[in-house]
């Protein structure tokens, strides 16, 4: 629907970073709708929708923020206003399926004076991902100089349908060294989960340092960094 001069010039939802989710924890957050009228705008207001187009076919999940009518809007000229919207999501009762995680769009609609209004199905989007943990713990400790050292650990990653954690596999992790005294990780390797998302390095003894495992994440998936482990090289 567009009437009179009303305009959406910008839509950012948490702050334009992605939306990581477990299996319980609630989490919240605000959208903002940037809008504009000669006359000056009333107000505005985001809904999140996900699917393969907007229509009522397409779409098959919405989220809706706390303000029905209008988000609180403060004016930035006598032309333009920036409305803020709250939402608060429930893996439990929100993310019921797993292939939600993803792109979401923003659905937005400004309103204008005297009775302008303009909506948009496609004014922004988020990325709404998985969260995922991920463990390393490395051995000997301590170890002799040039001597196999090996890294093990656990990648897992939500599963909203189940409310639990379940190991991720088949999908690449890097071992990374943090020599004593520097701060800088490098990449020694990059190995490829196994089953139930175990993770297995091995590597040289060469110096006194810190291992770590680091998986990238994907559109869907979160990015994870294990907690780094001290080995003393003897």
């Amino acid at each position: 629907m567009d009437s009179d001069d009303t305009t959406i010039t910008k839509v950012v939802v948490n702050g334009g970073k992605d939306i990581v989710l477990g299996t319980s924890a609630k989490q919240s957050f605000t959208a903002t709708v940037d809008a504009a009228d000669p006359d000056g705008v009333t107000g505005g207001w985001v809904a999140l929708w996900h699917g393969t187009s907007f229509d009522d076919q397409g779409r098959d999940g919405v989220l809706v923020p706390a303000e029905q009518g209008s988000g609180s809007c403060v004016a930035t000229s006598a032309q333009t206003a920036t409305c803020t919207v709250h939402f608060t999501v429930d893996p439990k009762a929100d993310m019921t399926k797993n292939a939600y995680a993803g792109t979401w769009h923003a659905y937005a609609i400004a309103y204008g004076l005297p009775n302008g209004s303009t909506s948009d199905g496609y004014a922004g989007s988020v990325h709404i991902k998985r969260n995922t943990t991920l463990t390393a713990n490395a051995s000997p400790e301590p170890v002799v100089h040039g001597r196999t050292i090996t890294v093990k650990g656990a990648l897992t990653r939500a599963n909203w349908e189940t409310h639990a954690y379940a190991g991720l596999s088949n999908v690449s992790v890097k071992l990374q060294f943090r020599k004593s005294g520097t701060r800088t990780y490098t990449t020694l390797k990059t190995v490829t989960s196994g089953s139930g998302g175990a993770v297995t390095a091995t590597t040289t003894a060469r110096s006194d340092g810190y291992y770590r495992f680091s998986y990238a994440g994907t559109t869907t998936t979160d990015a994870a960094t294990s907690a780094s482990d001290f080995v003393d090289v003897q």
